[in-house]
């Protein structure tokens, strides 16, 4: 009966570390946590501004302090980093339109229309390379559930992208 009874806690303790463990590494794989640690690793931990997008496995972030941008794809695995003199310029897209823009030698095109019930906001940076002139990612999307929690909010991290880029540009 003893026997039985040790059998049965070591079975129980077992599984509790094997559930405390899956749990662990499904926090530790958030696709949150693996591009804030992709950027980490790419930026350093100064990073000014970034934003994410997990459903697409994309992120990008400026640091000041060493004058770069990042741009990440497939879940942080591969990415770029530029100078900020490569940064020709960026764009915030909503439902397919041009909103807001900012490029090298022009004025900035303001964002005067607020559209809270948005389908989809996007960013998108443009780059002095040929072969990676764009980046694009989504501050929201209602059909994927991009990161941001909703239009408003997106609008708001894409300003303050293109204020940031613009004060680079400058």
């Amino acid at each position: 009966m003893v026997e039985a009874l040790r059998i049965i806690l070591l079975v129980a303790l077992a599984a509790a570390a094997l559930t405390t463990a899956g749990l662990t590494l499904a926090w530790w794989m958030e696709p949150v946590r693996r591009l804030r640690r992709a950027l980490q690793r790419t930026m350093g931990p100064s990073v000014e501004v970034e934003a994410l997008s997990p459903a697409e496995g994309r992120a990008c972030a400026l640091d000041f302090e060493t004058s770069q941008a990042a741009v990440l794809w497939d879940r942080g695995a591969n990415g770029l980093v530029y100078d900020f003199d490569e940064i020709e310029g960026a764009e915030m897209i909503v439902d397919g339109h041009v909103l807001a823009r900012v490029r090298r030698g022009e004025g900035r095109r303001a964002l005067d229309v607020m559209a809270p019930d948005a389908g989809q906001v996007v960013l998108r940076l443009m780059f002095a390379d040929a072969r990676h002139p764009e980046f694009e990612l989504d501050l929201w999307n209602a059909t994927t559930g991009a990161s941001t929690g909703s239009p408003a909010e997106a609008l708001r991290l894409g300003r303050r992208w293109l204020s940031h880029v613009e004060a680079l540009l400058k």
